[in-house]
């Protein structure tokens, strides 16, 4: 499996003190360092995924839990009327980001702010990234927020790209939450507390309007 190279400096940093510790004699002290690189190069993997390919749908752009689906009640979302999906990462899960639709990325907009757990209500003052995507003619705006132990976000795509649905945009470190806002005619397909992976799972479809 492929390890993204945002985890290099930390798979190292915890390789190089485990084989000193190793090369002196110290195996506990070996083992814990190995043990953190093992966990890191597990955080970091890149596994491939399946994107399905019918038109209108939208993928899930991360692995985690459904905290919301459905009406967006207005507190994280961006002006307008919207139908929003917010997932949970846990450390344990696969922190590549990707893209829920196919289409050119109209805006990007990256805003300082707090680091609280990323299941809080406050966490709307997180650190975040967003990004609007012109998919067919309908907005998705793509949001990645930073949790309590999420300290950086990594973006891998610049305004005027087009992208192919469920293709790599980035990733955060440690922990941290998706948003997706879609038009308020989208039908969705997952629910609260499901379990999605990115790239597989179909959280919506696209109304009609998607096509024109």
């Amino acid at each position: 499996m492929k390890i993204d190279r945002a985890g290099y400096p930390f798979i190292g940093g915890a390789l190089v003190p485990a084989a000193l510790a190793a090369a002196s004699k110290r195996p506990v002290l070996a083992t814990s360092f190995a043990l953190l690189g093992g966990f890191f190069a597990y955080f970091f993997r890149d596994p491939d995924r399946q994107v399905p390919r019918e038109p209108g749908l939208v993928v899930s752009p991360a692995d985690g839990k459904v905290m919301i689906a459905g009406s967006t009640d207005g507190r994280w979302a961006p002006p307008g009327d919207w139908k929003q999906i917010t997932i949970f990462l846990s450390p344990v899960d696969v922190h590549m980001n990707r893209t829920p639709v196919e289409g050119r990325v109209t805006r990007i907009e990256y805003r300082p702010g707090k680091f609280l757990p990323a299941y809080d209500q406050g966490s709307n003052d997180n650190e975040l990234n967003e990004l609007w995507i012109d998919s067919h003619g309908r907005t998705v705006v793509v949001r990645q927020v930073v949790g309590l132990l999420a300290r950086r976000i990594v973006c891998r795509v610049v305004e005027g790209q087009e992208l192919a649905r469920g293709e790599r945009i980035g990733l955060m470190k440690f922990g941290s939450r998706m948003d997706v806002f879609l038009p308020p005619d989208a039908a969705l397909s997952v629910g609260v507390g499901e379990h999605v992976v990115a790239g597989e799972t179909v959280l919506a479809r696209l109304g009609s309007e998607s096509a024109r």
